[in-house]
């Protein structure tokens, strides 16, 4: 359960501020589709509009990556903060964006590997090679 109010459409039209980020992220997405991220937002219209101007500068935004990259690095970054919600919501903009079920196989491998040997590095406290230095 959410611990701030979820923005219905017709609150949203009412706020000049979060009407204004509503209607950019459904014309930047091209579809009618804002999501619960957005509508719990809502409820701090400056950071609603401070997070997505931020989030549309990075991910939506001509890329070097690739709109699929983008989301897969979000997934493992949004896997390894514990966030359900963005594993969730970025792993549909990944399919979307052309992410395959083997690509999406081989990135949870990664993820579980890196999990894993990033656990172990640590608990060794193993030093980083000087060659790793810049």
């Amino acid at each position: 359960m959410a611990t701030v109010k979820i923005w219905t459409d017709e609150e949203a039209a009412a706020h000049p501020v979060v009407a204004r980020v509503f209607a950019d992220i459904r014309s930047t997405r091209k579809s009618d589709f804002v999501n619960n991220f957005w509508r719990a937002l809502a409820n701090h219209p400056e950071q609603l509009e401070r997070v997505w101007t931020q989030l549309k500068a990075v991910m939506a935004a001509p890329t070097a990556l690739g709109p699929a990259m983008q989301e897969m690095i979000y997934i493992a970054v949004s896997t390894a903060n514990s966030c359900t919600y963005c594993v969730h919501s970025h792993t549909a903009a990944a399919r979307a964006k052309g992410m395959t079920d083997a690509q999406h196989a081989e990135l949870l491998a990664i993820i579980g590997l890196a999990a894993q040997t990033n656990h172990l590095a640590n608990a060794l406290q193993v030093p980083v090679d000087p060659e790793f230095q810049i």
